[in-house]
């Protein structure tokens, strides 16, 4: 792992002010009573949760295998809202909605109980029930964080399928969770313009059997949809002729909560599967402590999409469950103005900013003329998660749009961990540009070598999890062989999160990526395999290998290269490349659409038939190209670099 190597020593370090340290939510302490009783830590951050009956057990590990507060019973739905509301905070704003055509609403926590009472009669009417799963295929609006809770209310499994992803992906993944029942949106708003989710619904069910009995369709921007009144329903004809009173149902800690698809190294889509007590317990604690959140005070602005685990687990479940009030925003960063989101900071006077090292530099990018325009001195304190932010990104952060002021919390996750996993604490860490510095109380992680031994500072290695920890994967949706060979099989009894990280010679974490056929793309796990699936698909390509090779804007960029197939001219193939792009984007979804495609006449093999896919991201890259000694063509390696050079990117 020689590229683990390349990390150059960063020594500059920002403590928190002491003005920050004297509020903090987070203590030193915290460290060591999660390390004198790491049990004995997570069952009293479980307090905070409401409990219809509380644990007997707080862990039950059969590795890889993990139960955590076992006999207890609880609510999803109840503790992000009924207690609020019940406790007297029900007049406390949980939405500031921001549509992109510039509609607003300000959604109080007793009005997202109203409006999640009345979904989940709706749910009942259409015979949904405990254990039953249901897609959910929607805008980034108030109705998809109803339509969620509504779900958990009844013990249903919800699993959220992002609005990018295309028909393909979307009918793979309701059969592979066995869903009977789709909530979707006619479409959202983006760009600009009206865009439409109805009709890939329809395209996806078309495609395959399913056992999907209704659509529920939500009315968004009013445009004309396909309705097919024998299974689609529109959510005002149902819904709103709901009661309003429901009595949530209190369920096993247990009991799963959500499905939600990952990309896997093979190709298939990985059903990750939480339940709910330790997820609960977990996303409510890091939100709480990371974020260092004053319910009564602050404004809070995660900028993920609800269809990854991000909006799951701070947009949703955390910081509902800490009666925060936050914004949520539909559209993009530079709709109708690049300087969009400062305007919704100094809207809302926003103190805390989640957001994705992608969006940080695209600012810098940008330039400081769009941020300087707005008033951004309400935020105090900054937030990066998605994929490793390099410090110069992190350093501008702070100054621009921090105004040098704020902490940075760095954060390091994935939707199989649930909830954070490494990250300061504000008020606590004196923070490096660039690193997650060291796992949170009550997580155990090790750099490891090949060996599995683990490495001292100033080494690189392998990211693994040597505990359990409450809001952890409990397992891949109808496959616990697949669970148990894709995270346990690497490195026994450990965790393997495919990540490679770095010890420095402080002992701080650097993440440094993934370390195998997976790329991270603007901070989304996308396939290699999948991609080259989807290439391969098109009529006209024969073979085809992808790279994820560094990028500066979005962490990794794709570089495909692709074998015609024979009689298909590979001269003057602008019109190919933009189809086979096209083609991706349709198979997949936009968010993998391949950045370079190279058409090639061989790929660079071994004599046994391998393909030697570090070869290709070392030309990707345009880095001298490594050891190709065991090719059976040594000389592969120059036809592809020579018509590199000449390729064009996207803009």
């Amino acid at each position: 792992m020689s590229s683990l190597e390349n990390l150059s020593r960063e020594d500059r370090t920002f403590p928190p002010s002491p003005e920050f340290a004297a509020q903090a939510n987070a203590t030193a302490a915290l460290y060591d009573e999660a390390a004198a009783d790491r049990l004995g830590f997570w069952a009293k951050q479980a307090e905070y949760l409401h409990w219809d009956k509380k644990w007997d057990q707080v862990l039950d590990w059969k590795p890889p295998f993990a139960k955590w507060f076992i006999g207890g019973k609880l609510n999803a739905s109840y503790n992000c809202l009924d207690r609020h509301v019940l406790e007297g905070r029900g007049d406390r704003v949980a939405f500031y909605f921001e549509g992109e055509p510039g509609d607003a609403r300000a959604i109080t926590y007793a009005q997202m109980l109203h409006d999640v009472k009345k979904a989940t009669n709706a749910l009942i009417e259409l015979g949904v029930k405990s254990g039953d799963r249901v897609a959910i295929y929607m805008p980034m609006i108030p109705e998809a964080a109803v339509a969620m809770l509504a779900c958990a209310r009844i013990g249903a499994l919800h699993s959220v399928v992002f609005g990018g992803f295309s028909a393909d992906s979307l009918i793979t993944r309701i059969n592979d969770a066995d869903a009977t029942l789709v909530i979707t949106a006619d479409g959202g708003f983006r760009k600009g313009a009206a865009f439409a989710l109805k009709p890939i619904i329809d395209e996806a069910l078309a495609m395959e059997p399913n056992n999907v009995r209704n659509v529920l369709v939500f009315k968004r921007t009013g445009q004309e949809v396909p309705f097919n009144s024998a299974i689609d329903i529109w959510w005002h004809d149902i819904v709103d002729r709901q009661s309003a009173e429901h009595t949530a149902e209190f369920f096993d800690a247990e009991h799963p909560l959500f499905i939600l698809y990952t990309s896997g190294t093979t190709g298939k889509p990985k059903g990750i599967f939480h339940t709910t007590g330790g997820y609960l317990t977990q996303t409510s604690f890091t939100h709480r402590m990371v974020f260092d959140i004053k319910p009564e005070k602050d404004v809070y602005w995660c900028t993920a999409d609800i269809g990854w685990i991000t909006g799951h687990s701070y947009v949703v479940y955390g910081p509902l469950i800490n009666g925060t009030t936050q914004v949520m925003y539909e559209g993009t960063p530079d709709t109708p103005t690049k300087g969009r989101i400062f305007e919704i900071v100094e809207k809302y006077k926003v103190t805390i900013l989640y957001t994705a090292p992608t969006l940080i530099r695209t600012w810098m990018k940008w330039g400081e003329e769009f941020p300087k325009a707005h008033n951004l001195t309400s935020l105090r304190l900054l937030g990066s998660v998605g994929e490793p932010i390099n410090p110069e990104a992190w350093i501008w952060y702070r100054d621009v749009i921090g105004g040098g002021k704020c902490p940075i919390v760095d954060t390091w996750w994935q939707t199989e961990t649930g909830a954070l996993m490494i990250s300061p604490l504000p008020g606590v860490t004196a923070c490096k540009p660039g690193s997650a510095m060291r796992a949170l109380p009550g997580i155990s992680a090790q750099v490891v070598n090949d060996e599995a031994v683990a490495l001292g500072n100033g080494s690189g290695g392998y990211l693994v999890l040597t505990e359990p920890w409450p809001s952890m994967l409990r397992g891949i949706w109808g496959s616990d062989e697949r669970y148990q060979e894709t995270y346990w099989s690497r490195f026994e009894g450990k965790y393997f999160a495919g990540d490679g990280a770095k010890l420095d010679e402080d002992g701080a974490i650097w993440l440094l990526g993934r370390v195998d056929d997976v790329m991270l793309v603007s901070g989304h796990n996308i396939s290699t395999t999948e991609v080259e699936s989807s290439l391969v698909s098109h009529p006209n390509v024969a073979e085809a290998a992808v790279v994820g090779a560094t990028d500066a804007m979005t962490g990794q960029a794709i570089v495909a290269f692709v074998i015609l197939r024979g009689g298909i001219p590979s001269v003057g193939g602008d019109e190919l490349i933009k189809d086979l792009k096209a083609h991706v984007s349709k198979h997949i979804g936009p968010i993998a659409r391949p950045s370079r495609i190279l058409v090639v006449n061989e790929l660079p093999k071994t004599r046994s038939g391998k393909i030697m896919r570090r070869l290709l991201r070392d030309v990707a890259e345009n880095r001298a190209v490594g050891d190709s000694t065991t090719l059976a063509d040594p000389h592969v390696m120059k036809l592809i670099q020579s018509g590199l050079a000449s390729s064009t990117s996207d803009d």
